[in-house]
């Protein structure tokens, strides 16, 4: 069998998470041990990936987005439980890929407060205010408001990935990368094996998001419900979804080399 052992997660349902409104009102550990682990390159843990935002071959944007870096960075912790992730993956001859880890704040902002606005309001004229912001921040975290209240791509700990054979094509997730619709939550194609026009292409991508999702989930991470690529260790979005009492870390500056 092609998946092994994995096939079993592929057949698992991913389940209703917690909700993750009010996550950056969860207090951060700011003394403790993990919040003094150093951002790391992926590659130095064997970990495969390349940043979406400073390539231009990046739909649905392609160009290279203000502020983005080359490096894929992050925080020790999380990156040792990559590494567990790929042992498992490697017995299928699969690989996790990263797309963006630690991220700098002019990225943040530009999607936050420039791109997404704009094409939402470019699909939907009728869209501003609070509905606006809302639908934004379904997808796109506001800016880090203060070290109590960090983005979560700029703890560290949140990261975005997917599986892809070993060196290869990435598994089908059934959406792009940075999907703002609602074909990106995590568990859309849970529930549709009953529709009768439920395709092939639909069972793959709920089979592959499915293993994604309990792999990362046993190595200690949470999704982002409304992000399939999108995962967190340690960060407040973490804390909430898990139910921890703290965050583990807060916001990091990465010096980027000239």
């Amino acid at each position: 069998m092609t998946f092994g052992s994995l096939q079993t997660l592929r057949d698992k349902p991913i389940p209703q998470p917690r909700p993750k409104g009010g996550y950056r009102d969860v207090p951060i550990a700011f003394d403790g041990a993990a919040n003094a682990e150093p951002l790391s390159e992926a590659a130095a843990f064997g970990l495969a990936g390349q940043n979406f935002y400073a390539n231009p071959r990046n739909p649905p944007y392609y160009h290279r987005i203000p502020g983005s870096i080359d490096a894929i960075v992050l925080r020790d912790g999380a990156a040792r439980r990559l590494q567990s992730v790929n042992t498992h993956l490697a017995a299928a001859d699969l690989e996790l890929f990263i797309f963006d880890a630690w991220r700098p704040q002019a990225v943040q902002i530009y999607f936050h407060d420039q791109w997404l606005p704009a094409e939402l309001k470019r699909r939907n004229p009728a869209l501003e205010g609070d509905a606006l912001l809302a639908e934004v921040e379904t997808y796109w975290a506001a800016p880090s408001a203060g070290e109590d209240a960090p983005s979560p791509h700029s703890t560290g700990g949140a990261v975005d990935l997917t599986i892809r054979w070993r060196g290869g094509d990435p598994l089908w997730m059934g959406s792009l990368f940075d999907d703002a619709s609602a074909i990106a939550h995590t568990a859309h194609f849970e529930g549709a094996a009953t529709d009768a026009a439920f395709s092939f292409s639909a069972e793959e991508a709920r089979a592959n998001r499915r293993l994604l999702y309990w792999l990362m989930r046993d190595a200690g991470f949470a999704s982002n419900p409304t992000e399939w690529w999108h995962f967190s260790y340690g960060d407040q979005m973490w804390a909430q979804l898990t139910g921890a009492d703290a965050a583990l870390y807060s916001g990091a500056e990465y010096n980027v080399s000239p």
